[in-house]
């Protein structure tokens, strides 16, 4: 299965990484390819290096103003022009999406795959690993916008919440196959 994950480049401390890293395994010895950022800094380098060192492909999607930090020794890298293609490639050679900690740019990665998902653009599973309860308080907002009537779906079809990489994962394998 190609799981994209979208996640931050910036080097944190061992809450994230430790089990990033741990996730990052489970995908290379499931047989996995990462899809992902093309970043070979920080969380993004943290996960190419756990899913190649256990025997996982990797696909790269960087952007042009991003490409001198792009990993050079990825299976396939594809250099965007814009964030906007960026996107639409990671979602367009993805089986599943998997959404791990990050800043702005990985939120900004959340919200389009969701929204596009509830517009039935997309149907691919959407996971939410909420390490360290990262992602608490927007679950809370998500579950505010679910029972206020801003979603035409429920929640649940939209994402599904993962505290850890062996639940993010058994969820894709079961779902990912039903589309």
């Amino acid at each position: 299965m190609n799981i994209c994950v979208f996640l931050s480049a910036a080097d944190l401390d061992d809450r994230y990484t430790v089990p990033a890293r741990e996730f990052a395994e489970l995908l290379g010895r499931g047989g996995h390819t990462l899809v992902w950022g093309g970043s070979d800094r920080g969380l993004m380098k943290v996960v190419a290096d756990g899913v190649q060192a256990a025997g996982g492909r990797l696909v790269g999607v960087s952007v042009d103003f991003l490409a001198a930090s792009a990993r050079p020794n990825a299976d396939e890298m594809v250099i965007a022009r814009d964030l906007a293609e960026r996107k639409a490639l990671l979602l367009e050679k993805a089986d599943a999406v998997v959404i791990m900690v990050g800043g702005t740019g990985t939120l900004d990665e959340a919200t389009e795959i969701l929204e596009l998902k509830k517009h039935g653009k997309h149907t691919k599973p959407v996971v939410l690993l909420n390490t360290a309860g990262f992602y608490d308080g927007l679950r809370q907002q998500f579950q505010r916008m679910e029972d206020e009537g801003f979603l035409p779906l429920p929640l649940t079809d939209l994402v599904f919440f993962a505290k850890d990489g062996v639940g993010a994962l058994a969820y894709l394998e079961e779902t990912a196959g039903l589309q």
